[in-house]
């Protein structure tokens, strides 16, 4: 028989499955320890040269929704996502602008803050906290081993830094759905002991729920818990039972949360935004490249989009090989029942997003910030069972026992190294890394362009454009907006920028004007006028990501200019 609710609240992992000390050896003082040395690391990791990639178009509507805050109040400025994010944001420029006014930033310009940077410091501190509130959900499922290490491998992974580190939605609905979590699984352990009441932890459930929602409209992610705790109704001794009363108010309490941590949701013009971006009229372009080839990008394509198989090539080429190892060991130990049913939780947030998100059209590797904790988490499960079974083969050896704790820690200690060197080997560029499956450093850039680039150098294409081109210039580029704010920024007001998709305005162009080959903005609409220009010009300057080439500056001569105005007349 499977363990009843209440017995799973004080013991959710079989003991043979945990390596390292067993949980009684471990001090609370030691945990804490821990946890700080956790979360400093991925803070410092997440932090580390926090303005070394210039501004994304995405990042710069942030910066524009910021600016109308402070011109005009609460505006309807990128209302098609929530006001929460921005929220932060706006506190994070204001403080910044009050820093860099002060004594010693004006002393010193090397202690002054970017607007890069402080458009991107509430992502980083989310994300560096997020390994505690992973740590404290997985404590009270598996217990404090699996816990531990599941939060040390966020802290360290590329991939989770490298999300942390972009002013996107993503990492502020998964800290609040972790939190809602926290306290969610507490009401549990509240109602099954029957000596508190668990209400208190419910309405704080709610609260967070709402904040989430606040952050990014994704609501059906509340099914994740909701599913986790109806498994256990029909368990006869089951304590935790909200009752439709308190059902009832949980919603009540959810959505006034909501609209207080998203005002700009009264707004009649939010609405109407939200409306064009649920129809997908936002959608700026008509591909996403993948692994060389374009794909259509959109949601209702669902599999005629992007194809099902990209987030799982993700797993396979971005994340640390000790990860992808323990994740594939982990993955048959989510059946096994003596891991007990906090199993069932993770088995659920892999369904309710790998499901979804695998069927439907349009995908960005942004979009698996929530769901790679759980795939840590899994691994974590992997490095425990794999310990057991180094244990239990080393229990039927005629030695003495200190040799398999060496060898258990030395598992998780590898595990943990790996990603930590791979981190610090690719720093500050951490979305490009790749694995040795994937091919490596020699790869970077090649299977998600759009979203290893980001438009991280954007700013300097603007600055060497800038500094060579003639009066009124025209350049065409996929993010006219981001390069000439990045123009505007070097006083080159005079620069004329625009879309490399749009026919008309190409027309225009003349001997002496620019065109951008961005890696990452490569589309349908675009494919072919690049090609050419890749065969009849050779750029005129090349910028790098790091030693990865990311964008290529063509000056159009007699030749280039009348190959591409073939192109743009068909």
């Amino acid at each position: 028989m499977a363990p009843t609710v209440a017995a799973v609240t004080t013991a959710r992992i079989n003991p043979e499955l945990l390596s390292g000390l067993s949980v009684s050896s471990l001090s609370r003082a030691g945990v804490i320890v821990m946890l700080i040395l956790i979360v400093l690391a991925g803070f410092c990791f997440r932090a580390y040269r926090l303005n070394a990639e210039g501004l994304s178009e995405d990042e710069l509507n942030k910066v524009r929704a910021v600016a109308e805050y402070r011109a005009h109040g609460l505006t309807s400025a990128n209302g098609e996502h929530p006001f929460l994010m921005k929220g932060l944001i706006t506190l994070s420029v204001v403080a910044a602008d009050y820093w860099n006014a002060s004594a010693p930033a004006r002393r010193n310009t090397e202690f002054q803050l970017s607007t890069e940077t402080a458009v991107r410091v509430p992502s980083v501190v989310f994300g560096a906290f997020t390994s505690l509130l992973l740590f404290m959900v997985l404590s009270q499922l598996f217990g404090v081993e699996v816990a531990l290490i599941a939060a040390a491998l966020w802290a360290l992974d590329p991939q989770a830094i490298g999300f942390n580190r972009i002013a996107k939605e993503d990492s502020f609905f998964l800290f609040f759905f972790l939190l809602a979590n926290v306290f969610w699984l507490r009401g549990q352990r509240a109602a099954e002991a029957g000596h508190r009441n668990p209400e208190a932890y419910y309405w704080l459930t709610a609260v967070v729920f709402g904040a989430m929602i606040a952050s990014k409209y994704l609501p059906y992610v509340i099914f994740i818990s909701g599913s986790y705790y109806y498994i256990f109704l029909d368990i006869p001794t089951t304590r935790w039972r909200v009752g439709k009363k308190r059902w009832l108010i949980f919603f009540a309490i959810m959505g006034v949360a909501f609209l207080v941590l998203n005002p700009t949701i009264f707004l009649p013009e939010t609405w109407r935004e939200v409306r064009i971006f649920a129809r997908e009229q936002r959608i700026g372009h008509d591909g996403y490249e993948f692994m060389g080839e374009i794909y259509r990008n959109q949601l209702t394509l669902w599999l005629s989009g992007s194809p099902w198989y990209f987030y799982f090539v993700f797993i396979g080429v971005k994340l640390t090989l000790p990860v992808v190892v323990a994740f594939i060991v982990g993955l048959p130990a989510l059946f096994l029942r003596r891991l007990g049913d906090g199993r069932f939780f993770v088995l659920f947030w892999l369904f309710f997003w790998f499901f979804p998100f695998t069927v439907m059209g349009g995908k960005f590797t942004r979009y698996f910030t929530f769901a790679l904790p759980i795939v840590l988490t899994v691994a974590a499960i992997g490095i425990h069972t794999a310990a057991g079974f180094l244990s239990r083969l080393l229990a039927r050896a005629p030695v003495n026992r200190t040799p398999e704790i060496y060898l258990r820690a030395g598992l998780v200690i590898a595990a943990l190294a790996g990603s930590a060197i791979a981190s610090a080997s690719v720093a500050p560029y951490y979305r490009p890394y790749v694995n040795a499956i994937g091919g490596g450093s020699e790869q970077a850039g090649n299977y998600f362009p759009h979203d290893e680039f980001y438009d991280a150098r954007v700013r300097e294409t603007a600055a060497t454009v800038v500094a060579a081109a003639r009066p009124a210039a025209i350049v065409a580029s996929e993010t006219p907006e981001l390069f000439s704010y990045y123009a505007r920024l070097a006083g080159r007001t005079d620069l004329v920028s625009v879309s490399l998709s749009d026919r008309q305005a190409l027309s225009r162009l003349a001997v002496g004007d620019y065109i951008i080959d961005a890696r990452g903005r490569r589309y349908f609409s675009n494919d072919t006028l690049l090609k050419k220009i890749r065969t009849v010009s050779r750029p005129a300057a090349v910028v790098s990501l790091g030693q990865i080439p990311s964008t290529c500056v063509y000056v159009l001569d007699e030749e280039s200019h009348t190959a591409l105005a073939g192109i743009v007349a068909q």
